[in-house]
Order: structure tokens, then C-alpha cells, then sequence
């Protein structure tokens, strides 16, 4: 089984910790286990429980032993294991393939493993020595190790959702979004990479752009690396999309646009898209937009169509390479001043001259 584990799902009794906490044992957390689950969060692999046990004792028990913190959606009662994980999965919105599962009882794994067979299952013995492992072993973004805390303020805000009387609109007003959008440098570029590449639902092309490309387009003053970033007043979302324009003097080319699927949402793909048309008019360009349309990414191209992209060819002066072919679709956008959305402050203080680079041979 390939791939990388997304998230450890931890036994209590004898597995987390040394003792069982029904039968009044004393219960003790080894600071070599302590040490992996530190580094396990470090990585932004995200930790669970699923245990046979009162969850108020557990659950204050992990507190005091000092890492109910970085416990998500911990499943603590009297089920099958295997039902446990399922729901875990299922709350992170996980495939089986990225779960993992740890415990010291064979039968325990042996559950998991035959309802659950895509689960990775390590034994007890193994936990000091699973950041070692290659599944656990991710690339480590600035974003990789803030997950927890992201997916962490995500569950405060569905269950404020939740509860909230109005409508939609009225929630993600009531959110006080704030969508920051800036020159990526060398520390944005594994998370660029990985955006590129884990969002095919959201990326308008399904273009993977490998960190090296990336860097060489950071000192071309033709092109323009975007990351853009989003925060409400539960926290930071963290990185949330990429996009890669080619700026030349009568025409912008939007290369590539990638929002992650945590914040579809909130439009923040529409929004995006309304901010780059509004530079467009601000700078009297033509914009210009690759797309591929694929099975996945119908969401995309519906904002790319709201925004007023279409096929029809351009009239502008300037000469547009042909596209890379594959299906790819040239879609063109006369821009015009937009609006500020309702729900989504932008914060771009650097970007006021947009493609005007300091030594751009564009001037």
C-alpha cells in the first residue's frame, strides 16, 4: 500500500499510554511516545483516538497527560474499532488509503484490518519508531505544520454554522473573511507544489507545477507567482491557492488557478477571479485564461464562467502562445471594474501595480 498516512488513529490502554485506566492502573506516557506524537503534528499528519473507555475519564486524562491538544474527533466509547475509524475518516473527509490505525491488541487490528482493509494497521511495539517510516515521512510545509490548528478552528466553525439562525450569506459575512493575496518567495513553494497538485476538483487545468518550475518563474519578470491565503475570526485557513499569470503589456495569461477545497465555500474562487479581472481593468489589459475541462473540476469552470470568461478569441493587439494542447481551452474576459465582494475583504497592499515588477521588461 502506497501513499502517505494523513492520519494516526491511537489505541489508549497500553498504546498511548502504559497502564488501563478502567482497572485503576497508573497511568504513564513514555516521553518516547510523547516525542512521536510531537512529531507526527510537527509533519502535519493528523492524530486521533479510538478506545474501549468512559470518555470523560479518557478525555481528561489525555489532558492532563498533556496531548489531548493534539487530538482530533476522538472516538472514546464501547463500538467496533473499525467504526471508530470509519467516522474519523469520514469527519476529516478522508480516504480509508490515508488512515492508519495503532494498537497493542492483535484482534483489535485484525477488526480494523478486515472491514476496513485500506487502513494501515501498526502494533503497539511499533509506536516510538513510526516517524521512521516512509508513510509518515510527508514533504513539511510552513502550512503542513499549523494542520491541526486549521482543521481544529474548521470544527468550531461548522458547529457555529450549525447553530446559526440566518442564512448563508449572513454567516460568512458574520465570519469577517479576509483573503490576502502575495508574491510567493522560496519558503511558499512546497506548499504552491502541493496545491498544484492535490487539487484537481479546483484547478483549472490539472497542471502540476513541480517546485523547479516554480522557482524559475519567481525571477522572470514576465510571469507572476501568487499564493493566496485566507483567515476568518476562528483562524488562519493558511495557503489556499496558487495562481500563475504571464503578464505581458496589452494581455494578461492566466496560466493557472488552484484553491484548495477547504474554502469553496466561501467563494473564494469567484472572488479571486473578480480581483484579478479588477487588475486587469485597473492595468487596461486583456485577460486571458487557460482551461481543460475534466471530470473533476466542473466547479471551477462554473466561476470561470460567472466571471465572464468565454471563447470568444481576442482582439487585442498582442499575440497569445497557443496552449499546451490536451484539451486545453483559451478562454478570454474583456475585464472590467469589479466590486469588492460582500463577504471577503482582499488584502493585497503589494500587489497595487500588479505585473509591474521592479526590472519587468514590460516596464
Amino acid at each position: 500500500m502506497s501513499g502517505p498516512v494523513k492520519c494516526l488513529v491511537w489505541d489508549l490502554d497500553n498504546t498511548l499510554w502504559q497502564g488501563t485506566l478502567l482497572e485503576g492502573d497508573e497511568i504513564r506516557l513514555s516521553a518516547a511516545v510523547r516525542e512521536t506524537i510531537v512529531e507526527l503534528d510537527a509533519r502535519g499528519i493528523l492524530q486521533s483516538v479510538a478506545s474501549r473507555n468512559e470518555p470523560e475519564r479518557a478525555l481528561a486524562r489525555l489532558a492532563e497527560l498533556g496531548v489531548g491538544e493534539y487530538l482530533v474527533l476522538p472516538e472514546i466509547g464501547w463500538g467496533p474499532k473499525s467504526d471508530a475509524v470509519r467516522r474519523i475518516a469520514d469527519g476529516l473527509n478522508f480516504a480509508h488509503r490515508a488512515m492508519a490505525f495503532i494498537d497493542d491488541q492483535p484482534a483489535e487490528r485484525a477488526e480494523v484490518s478486515f472491514q476496513l482493509p485500506e487502513v494501515r494497521c501498526y502494533p503497539a511495539a511499533q509506536a516510538t519508531t513510526l516517524s521512521a517510516l516512509p508513510e509518515f515521512s510527508p514533504a513539511v510545509t510552513t502550512d503542513s505544520r499549523r494542520r491541526r490548528q486549521f482543521y481544529q478552528a474548521g470544527f468550531r466553525r461548522a458547529a457555529e454554522r450549525a447553530e446559526f439562525p440566518g442564512p448563508d450569506e449572513e454567516f460568512l459575512r458574520s465570519l469577517e473573511l479576509v483573503m490576502s493575496i502575495g508574491r510567493a518567495d522560496a519558503e511558499d513553494l512546497s506548499r504552491a507544489e502541493e496545491l498544484t497538485l492535490r487539487t484537481s476538483q479546483l484547478n483549472a487545468t490539472g497542471v502540476h507545477y513541480s517546485r523547479t518550475a516554480l522557482r524559475g518563474l519567481l525571477d522572470d519578470p514576465g510571469h507572476e507567482v501568487l499564493v493566496v491565503g485566507m483567515a476568518d475570526r476562528f483562524g488562519p485557513h493558511g495557503a489556499v491557492g496558487v495562481v500563475l499569470l504571464e503578464t505581458r503589456p496589452e494581455v494578461w495569461h492566466l496560466k493557472l488557478l488552484a484553491t484548495s477545497c477547504r474554502v469553496v465555500s466561501f467563494g473564494a474562487g469567484s472572488a479571486l477571479l473578480d480581483w484579478l479581472a479588477d487588475q486587469a481593468a485597473r492595468a487596461g489589459v486583456h485577460l486571458v485564461a487557460d482551461f481543460r475541462p475534466t471530470d473533476r473540476n466542473r466547479m471551477m469552470e462554473v466561476a470561470y464562467r460567472f466571471a465572464g470568461f468565454d471563447e470568444r478569441p481576442c482582439h487585442c493587439r498582442a499575440r497569445v502562445d497557443e496552449g499546451p494542447g490536451d484539451r486545453i481551452q483559451r478562454l478570454h474576459l474583456v475585464p472590467s471594474r469589479r466590486p469588492a465582494p460582500a463577504a471577503i475583504s482582499i488584502d493585497a497592499p503589494a500587489l497595487a501595480r500588479l505585473g509591474t515588477r521592479e526590472g519587468s521588461a514590460h516596464g
